[in-house]
């Protein structure tokens, strides 16, 4: 939908009529001398042949003067009234912009050239190239003066024509036409070839105006066709969230007393780095050009050609530019000389966004740069903000766990803001109030979803209730989660982490397969309120030299913000007894043990690792772990409790199912129990519907029997 403006007949307009009103001059003694030349307009045939009076002319006419111009000099005093009338146009026009210069308005056009620094003579081309977007008069005009009625747009040679003398001097005007002339490296004009002429010689090209360009002279924007999607022009007035999002950034900004500096935001904050950019475009009464860098180049832009139309559009617009995703222009962690160069010859404010800092070398320096640094928020800033976007009282934040929120949730600002509006539109949808439940669905949903491609995400289905395990497990479990609710307080708030500690949660859980590992994590996901992905490192593995690490590394990059637990199952592919390195890809085992134990102690969040058979660890890993875990095949009374914890209630059953035989007689894991009780339900379903013991102990057996276990036939009857 378009929300421009509607036209209005202003200044600008009224300078650009009389600008035409110039190129309506020059084209109309272009005509003349035409028809000076005895071309008969009523041959039909006219362009199609070449006479003998032509080629005659031809051959009379000097180097470099169009024949036209040499075949019958014009009436006495003819070419001096073309010449007054011109002078007497140029002075209005420039009486016009003299009167204006009290107002402080100026035309777009004198706008354009000054900004541009553009001749005269560029300008006019500029207009002859545009006039036909503008009045489609000019086509039928440039088809006669062509002498080819097929053909619309003009011609350099006949730009030339238009605006010099007859002669050889004329040609040194073709450096005007070039790639890099200024018409056609910020792309006002561009260089058509017309059908049928494939190899066309630089002065039969015909000249195309931009058409976002032919929009900005009317008065709209549109952003040039290579910017597309990636170019947004923000105009829209300050709002107090972006007051209360920028922070105290905006004194830094003030500041300042650097004249059109080069502002470098760094970080990771991208919402607060919008909200800063706001207030400085605010501050300075001008409009907000965003541009995509990073999107651009991946359209196959080159930074430089991106770069340069983004300068070009901010100029015309009058905005400031503010280009986010630089880091894609980065070499070395330093922007391109080239590219440098352009920011600094940019004659106005410029914002340069990027994750990364970046330095410029001493010598590329030509205007003071000025560094904000936009991090992730730290937990006191969280909570803040969890305030200002909830709008909140004490009481009110208590009660929707704000501070467990900030604690369990590592979230930018927008995210923030973002999980704000979705929690509120989930309790809309659900007709009641906002509570705890949606601000954490919200914050789990806003958090990265990339992970869902390298990992599964688990539902966790389990709470304390249904974890059978000895006292001690039980204990460490809960200490895991008090660390995890704990640490943005220790660390953040009380300073911990400056020194002593690192934010990451690392755990080994070692058991036998079907004694809880992956319940265990479900009920500590579940606690907590964070998503959970279960990562098979066996898939990770690879026999390959370095493929191990470069999996782990998409991970991890891809975890860093995702605010989830990782699961890493079967750790025993990866973790081993530290052997004799005997060749490369022993010394390289090694390393993917040690790159992981990195990654994990790095990584923010909370990640397990899930073994089978803890004896294979090497000490010196297990100590760089924070918590240990083992999970002990259960005993007889640990199996009656998994038994009647695991049987769901809603299950019709006899009322004569002896779950303590079971777990006397059968020595099984949890895993295998729910097996048993998963077949056992299917057996019912399709046999009376009610699970009976003889339903039970055929599961048992059918799950003995996939484990390969010897089967006691005494043991399966059911006994009456």
């Amino acid at each position: 939908m378009n929300t421009n403006p509607p036209l209005q007949l202003d200044l600008s307009f009224k300078h650009l009529q009389m600008m035409l009103m110039r190129v309506d001059l020059l084209i109309h003694r272009e005509v003349r001398r035409w028809q000076m030349a005895n071309q008969n307009a009523a041959d039909l045939l006219r362009g199609q042949y070449i006479s003998d009076a032509e080629v005659d002319a031809l051959l009379k006419q000097p180097f470099g003067t169009h024949w036209r111009h040499m075949v019958a000099p014009p009436p006495n005093g003819e070419a001096e009234a073309y010449a007054r009338t011109l002078a007497k146009t140029d002075h209005q026009i420039e009486s016009m912009l003299t009167q204006q210069n009290g107002s402080g308005e100026i035309p777009r056009l004198a706008y354009l050239a000054q900004a541009f620094n553009l001749s005269q003579f560029e300008l006019d081309t500029l207009l002859i190239g545009v006039a036909p977007a503008l009045d489609l008069r000019y086509e039928r005009l440039y088809g006669y003066l062509l002498d080819d009625a097929t053909r619309k747009r003009p011609s350099i040679n006949l730009v030339l024509d238009l605006l010099c003398k007859p002669g050889p001097d004329r040609l040194l005007n073709l450096a005007d036409f070039s790639d890099e002339a200024p018409l056609f490296k910020l792309g006002f004009l561009k260089k058509v070839v017309e059908p049928g002429m494939p190899h066309a010689p630089i002065l039969n090209q015909a000249l195309a105006p931009d058409p976002s360009f032919v929009a900005w002279l009317m008065g709209q924007y549109e952003p040039h066709p290579d910017l597309g999607k990636f170019a947004q022009l923000d105009n829209a007035p300050i709002t107090t969230e972006d007051i209360l999002t920028a922070g105290d950034r905006l004194h830094q900004i003030e500041s300042s007393e650097a004249e059109w500096p080069l502002f470098l935001f760094a970080g990771a904050d991208r919402a607060a780095q919008v909200a800063s950019a706001r207030l400085l475009a605010h501050q300075v009464k001008r409009p907000l050009l965003k541009i995509n860098m990073r999107g651009l180049v991946a359209q196959e832009l080159t930074p430089a050609t991106a770069l340069r139309l983004a300068l070009r559009d901010a100029l015309l617009t009058r905005a400031i530019p503010y280009l986010h995703g630089w880091d894609v222009c980065l070499k070395d962690r330093a922007t391109p000389t080239p590219l440098l160069r352009q920011l600094m010859q940019h004659p106005d404010l410029v914002i340069v966004v990027s994750e990364l800092p970046w330095q410029a070398r001493a010598g590329d320096r030509e205007r003071p740069l000025l560094r904000l640094d936009f991090p992730m928020p730290n937990y006191n800033q969280r909570i803040a903000l969890w305030h200002q976007f909830l709008q909140t009282d004490e009481q009110t934040a208590a009660a929707l766990k704000l501070e467990k929120l900030a604690g369990q949730f590592t979230l930018r600002t927008g995210q923030i803001r973002d999980v704000v509006a979705t929690a509120r539109d989930t309790a809309i949808q659900y007709g009641r109030d906002l509570n705890t439940d949606d601000l954490f669905a919200a914050a789990r949903a806003h958090s990265n979803p990339g992970l869902s491609d390298l990992a599964r995400k688990i539902t966790p289905r389990y709470d304390w209730a249904d974890l059978v395990l000895p006292d001690d497990p039980t204990t460490i479990l809960r200490e895991i989660v008090s660390t995890v609710e704990g640490r943005a307080l220790v660390l953040e708030g009380w300073g911990v982490g400056k020194k002593l500690a690192t934010a990451g949660v690392t755990v080994l859980f070692a058991g036998s397969p079907g004694t809880g590992k992956t319940m265990a994590a479900e009920v500590i996901a579940r606690e907590l309120g964070l998503d959970m992905f279960k990562i098979d490192l066996s898939g990770v593995v690879s026999k390959y030299i370095g493929e191990t690490e470069k999996n782990l590394e998409r991970i991890f990059n891809e975890a860093q913000s995702s605010n989830a637990i990782l699961f890493f199952d079967e750790a025993d592919s990866i973790f081993g007894k530290r052997s004799e390195v005997k060749d490369a890809h022993d010394r390289y085992a090694n390393i993917e043990v040690s790159y992981l134990l990195q990654r994990m102690e790095s990584y923010d969040g909370v990640t397990i690792l899930a073994t089978n058979l803890r004896a294979n660890l090497d000490e010196a890993f297990t100590r760089r772990l924070q918590f240990a875990v083992d999970f002990p095949f259960p005993e007889w009374k640990d199996r009656l409790r998994i038994w009647k914890t695991l049987f769901p209630t809603t299950v019709p059953c006899d009322d004569n199912l002896d779950f303590e035989r079971m777990a006397r007689r059968f020595k099984l894991a949890g895993g295998n129990i729910r097996n048993i009780i998963v077949s056992a339900a299917y057996l019912a379903a399709t046999n009376g519907q009610i699970v009976t013991m003889e339903h039970i102990l055929h599961g048992t057996r059918r799950e003995l029997q996939k484990m390969g276990r010897l089967v006691d036939l005494d043991d399966l009857k059911v006994e009456r």
